[in-house]
């Protein structure tokens, strides 16, 4: 049994556990689950998560209860189907998505994910962000799947809900982004639900001065099928060779401008690098590259929590990443066997 330290990092390291867990079939044990965090332990969504797993992979849990900071997983197999979870706040959807695909795809197994709970939120990837960045990589690597938003869901009233239909398949092949070619489309689009359509303007017009769009280069977006009120701003730019999505959510007591601001600052450190991943695709194809036993990609300076997901993915899967900084501010990442 795999032992991992829960204290370094969020639940997103439980969650690439259990991903891992299923790809390889080996059980680990998780001790100090978020342990630095405010409320340390498993919340909602996370055990959302390891029921997902839990189901898909026909595992044993030991600890899997509001609050507990040790798990022991251990898989059985895999096993597709018809498949809904319903989080039950607005934990994060595509997270939850994330967690069960990898081994789904790599087995072989025909699927169909309903998942309820938040679409749009803060610390995690937006249904957006799957639909035009994450997905469309994954289906270069040969994952035959359609993907729906069937109602947005936002902080803190969630209750949007996400689909996948996935087919059965071959497992991951090599990916190599390493050249992003020209721009072909650039978009930003305003989401709003119960709240004023005054400020998606504000947030269009902070875009359109900072990334200098011309028209037919913005929309707004007033939701009707939200549970409660809720605020985006969806940022994304299309190249010859993949798409980068950045994303602002509204807050209480932030100005529309800052939102905009706070989006179109991470849109232009990734233009004005020249590399094809955004930070955040990076985090999330060291999975499926390991998976492929090879691949590379640009990007920009990893973070740590990068870093963190690679060295434990390294623990499950007899694969070596690489982090080399080839001009100031641009980064090849790379795995192989």
């Amino acid at each position: 049994m795999i032992e991992i330290d829960g204290q370094a990092g969020g639940g997103q390291l439980l969650r690439t556990a259990l991903a891992l867990s299923l790809c390889t079939g080996e059980p680990f044990a998780m001790d100090g689950i978020r342990g630095k965090r405010e409320r340390p332990g498993l919340l909602r969504q996370h055990l959302t998560a390891v029921e997902a797993a839990r189901e898909v992979g026909e595992a044993t849990v030991e600890g899997a209860q509001p609050g507990s900071m040790s798990l022991r997983f251990t898989p059985r197999g895999i096993r597709g189907g018809a498949r809904r979870w319903t989080i039950g706040t607005a934990g994060s959807t595509t997270l939850v998505l994330q967690t069960v695909l990898p081994a789904l795809w790599m087995h072989g197994v025909a699927a169909t994910l309903a998942i309820e709970g938040g679409t749009h939120n803060p610390q995690a990837p937006s249904a957006d962000f799957i639909a035009e960045a994450f997905l469309p990589a994954m289906a270069s690597m040969g994952l035959d799947a359609t993907f729906a938003l069937d109602s947005h869901g936002f902080f803190p009233a969630g209750g949007g809900c996400i689909r996948l239909d996935l087919r059965a398949g071959s497992r991951p092949t090599e990916l190599h982004l390493v050249e992003r070619g020209e721009i072909v489309e650039r978009h930003v689009r305003a989401i709003v639900s119960a709240i004023p359509t005054k400020i998606a303007e504000r947030e269009l017009n902070v875009a359109v001065k900072r990334l200098g769009l011309g028209a037919g280069e913005t929309s707004l977006h007033n939701v009707r099928d939200a549970t409660g009120p809720g605020n985006a701003l969806s940022i994304s730019f299309r190249t010859e060779h993949g798409t980068a999505v950045f994303t602002g959510f509204g807050e209480k007591r932030v100005t529309a401008e800052a939102v905009a601001e706070r989006a179109c600052v991470e849109a232009r450190a990734w233009l004005d690098a020249g590399v094809v991943v955004d930070t955040y695709l990076a985090d999330q194809l060291l999975l499926p590259m390991a998976l492929a036993e090879g691949g590379s990609f640009t990007t920009l300076a990893p973070s740590d929590h990068t870093r963190s997901n690679a060295a434990l993915i390294e623990k499950f899967l007899p694969v070596e990443f690489s982090f080399r900084e080839s001009t100031p501010g641009r980064w090849t990442v790379a795995v192989e066997r």
